[in-house]
């Protein structure tokens, strides 16, 4: 080989050593690029899951929140009526990934015990109506965005005695005053009908529906 091709075979290698040099820079270039994009990835993937995490405390906190409202309206609701230190508590849990709450009552004593039941289980159904009663309004007036219009009750402590009837009555009349909501509602219950501002009989005569007025507190 003389020097000729010898420099010819030189150009050629240092030719093709060249186009490598480009193709490296290339994959460089790439790496780099794909190096940030990475980086960017991971980092945002982290503040996702900061995210997710601070929505879960916030859920947490809102349930929480939430919960202590309604245990303590419901509680401050049995105690006015059947005058006794008895406690409305809901237990929060999770089936599925599905939010989940069960509903207890502690009746406390003097002699320094407590009774935890389940409502359907105290005072042969009356603390289920107050309970459901006092759940409805709590639910009114602690929704968010407020919603509007009256609270309609159908039956309202049906399996109450009469013991507490006119507790539930004072309750109910007060529960309108304080927040601001007429209360409507269908009873047989002569003293519920009674403490109302507005009462209407409904008899039936006949297949015929006849409505009246049966007294008016202003």
């Amino acid at each position: 080989m003389n020097l000729e091709e010898l420099n010819k075979k030189l150009e050629q290698i240092n030719s093709k050593l060249n186009i490598e040099k480009g193709k490296l820079q290339v994959i460089s270039q790439n790496f780099e690029n794909t190096k940030k994009e990475l980086d960017k990835e991971i980092k945002y993937e982290d503040l996702l899951t900061k995210v997710i995490l601070l929505f879960q405390k916030t859920a947490t906190y809102a349930r929480e929140q939430s919960k202590r409202q309604v245990e303590d309206l419901v509680t401050r609701c049995l105690q006015f009526i059947f005058e006794t230190d008895i406690e409305f508590l809901i237990e929060l849990s999770e089936k599925r990934s599905v939010p989940n709450a069960e509903f207890y009552v502690r009746s406390n004593y003097d002699e320094g015990y407590s009774i935890i039941t389940k409502p359907e289980l105290e005072r042969g159904g009356g603390v289920v109506d107050i309970i459901s009663i006092a759940l409805r309004i709590a639910f009114i007036q602690l929704h968010k965005p407020v919603l509007q219009g009256p609270i309609i009750l159908d039956e309202p402590g049906k399996h109450v005695s009469e013991d507490y009837i006119f507790n539930l009555g004072d309750f109910l009349s007060k529960s309108s005053s304080l927040f601001k909501r007429q209360i409507i509602m269908v009873t047989h219950n002569a003293h519920l009908a009674q403490i109302c501002d507005k009462s209407y009989s409904v008899d039936i005569k006949n297949g015929v529906s006849c409505v009246e007025e049966i007294n008016e507190n202003i």
